[in-house]
């Protein structure tokens, strides 16, 4: 009998530090491939980042663009004034803004939600003030009436629509540049 306890207590002896060098290792083992892990995905997180924040940056710059096309001064300017009715030119307005929304529509893939509602927005406010602005418009008013009708309101105009969209995409890219 004593042969047999001797044995087993050989094997224990040698199987206790067997598990624990075991142990140790496996710990220690998952623990770097744990890190390596972790090491990988800011690797590919830092690679996205080098693609996306350029593109996000390139869509704030044009909706940022967008937002000062569609401003009343310089669709003034852009928008040639052809004498004639108000109605034609207030028309011309509108398919004019319709026309920089659709060029910058893709840009929403880019932008968070909020500030996407938020450009939605600014425009649909430019739209209804040069809309309010033509109501207000004596039937038959011409388009140097209309002009000068347009010019007087925004410039009693406090904060319209895009400037809060433009506020929005400053935010939006300070957030983007981290």
């Amino acid at each position: 009998m004593s042969a047999w306890l001797t044995a087993i207590l050989e094997i224990i002896k040698l199987t206790i530090p067997a598990l624990v060098v075991f142990w140790t290792v496996n710990t220690l083992l998952k623990q770097f491939l744990e890190g390596q892990q972790h090491l990988k995905s800011l690797e590919v997180r830092e690679k996205q980042q080098q693609t996306t924040i350029p593109l996000k940056l390139q869509a704030l710059e044009r909706l940022s663009l967008f937002c000062e096309r569609i401003s009343v001064p310089n669709l003034l300017l852009r928008l040639n004034d052809p004498g004639g009715a108000a109605q034609g030119y207030k028309v011309a307005m509108m398919l004019a803004i319709q026309h920089e929304f659709e060029h910058n529509i893709t840009q929403q893939v880019y932008v968070s939600q909020q500030l996407w509602s938020i450009i939605k927005a600014a425009r649909d406010d430019t739209v209804n003030f040069i809309d309010v602005v033509a109501d207000k418009l004596e039937e038959g008013a011409s388009v140097a009436d209309f002009r000068q009708a347009l010019l007087s309101y925004h410039a009693s105009r406090e904060v319209s629509g895009l400037d809060t969209a433009l506020l929005a995409i400053k935010k939006e890219a300070a957030l983007v540049l981290g």
